[in-house]
């Protein structure tokens, strides 16, 4: 009999998006270096890691339970991705924005004070904006990522999943069974 412990998805989500984590910083660095405007539609570009690196979670979990993943299963796994990545990324674009880089996080706001203008908001509530923004924005900013990633990553895994979902034949079954039977003497 095979008691063999089926291998547990959140230790390869967290795997992943420790990996996705890290690409994300030197990414985030890099178009900081390049002076990549933050208005620029190339912050988008940020998402193809994240999915990627979700779609591996998910084929490596598959792997690992010998290449048969029940829809459920490959689900969990790429929401576990996201969940761990939005905290992990929660934390870092907070201590990004309030202490590494405020700079950027001024640029941001520059381009969302002008974004009111060209709306033709009164001066009065582009300031209320403005301060609204200065004292609370980063800390939004930082929540926004917890709870758009796990949801961003929960759309994503159901595709991945549907992808990745390959359940035992009956055949598959028989043969598990056959190999697993002990030998009569």
């Amino acid at each position: 009999m095979d008691n063999a412990k089926k291998p547990g998805s959140a230790q390869i989500a967290f795997k992943w998006t420790l990996i996705y984590v890290v690409t994300s910083i030197v990414i985030t660095f890099a178009f900081q270096f390049l002076n990549v405007n933050q208005a620029s539609s190339v912050k988008y570009l940020g998402y193809i890691p994240f999915i990627a690196f979700l779609l591996l979670a998910q084929k490596e979990y598959r792997d690992q339970l010998g290449g048969f993943i029940s829809f459920g299963d490959g689900f969990v796994a790429g929401l576990l991705y996201s969940v761990f990545s939005g905290i992990i990324l929660a934390v870092f674009i907070y201590i990004y924005f309030a202490i590494i880089s405020p700079q950027v996080w001024q640029q941001m706001l520059e381009f969302q004070r002008q974004a009111m203008q060209d709306k033709n908001y009164s001066a009065d509530q582009i300031d209320q904006g403005m301060n609204f923004m200065q004292k609370f924005g980063v800390i939004f900013a930082a929540v926004g990522v917890l709870i758009m990633t796990p949801i961003i990553g929960a759309i994503i895994a159901l595709i991945g999943a549907a992808i990745f979902k390959k359940e035992k034949s009956i055949l598959d079954i028989e043969k598990d069974a056959s190999n697993h039977s002990d030998p009569v003497s």
